[in-house]
């Protein structure tokens, strides 16, 4: 009966607040992408350059000084959240927000073994590529270059 009222979800008694926390996430989440559906879908993804660096969200492309860099869809996701902003430092939690999505549950150090291998693809293009340092204990950041 909620539901047909205009609710948007329900939860039967008695529920835990972690089911509670995900479907308010979940109806916000929703709420947002109305919003951004209105200003249109491309405010979110425009492409983003920074030094030799340029990442294309709607064609997933990502180039270096030119030259394409095939990455796959968690590498682009983690490279774009650093370099959104050079300098700034990103903890692993961030950069696994940004990467995954809610429901799914990764170790920390996955994205450890996701930064060798971006830095792995990118040096097979530049061997004196040094845009994305390690803050030992803190996280990672992007340099621009």
């Amino acid at each position: 009966m909620g539901l047909n009222a205009g609710a948007d979800d329900y939860i039967r008694k008695p529920f835990s607040q972690r089911l509670l926390l995900e479907r308010v996430k979940a109806v916000l989440r929703r709420a947002e992408g109305h919003k951004g559906a209105a200003a249109g879908p491309e405010a979110k993804k425009e492409a983003l350059v920074r030094g030799k660096l340029a990442l294309d969200p709607l064609r997933h492309e990502c180039t270096w000084e030119g030259k394409p860099v095939r990455l796959t869809v968690t590498e682009f996701l983690i490279l774009q959240c650093l370099a959104q902003r050079p300098g700034f430092v990103k903890s692993r939690d961030s950069l696994m927000d940004a990467a995954y999505d809610d429901q799914v549950y990764v170790d920390d150090r996955t994205i450890d073994s996701h930064i060798k291998r971006l830095r792995k693809k990118f040096k097979q293009v530049d061997d004196s590529f040094e845009a994305i340092e390690t803050l030992y204990g803190v996280g990672y950041r992007y340099r621009e270059t």
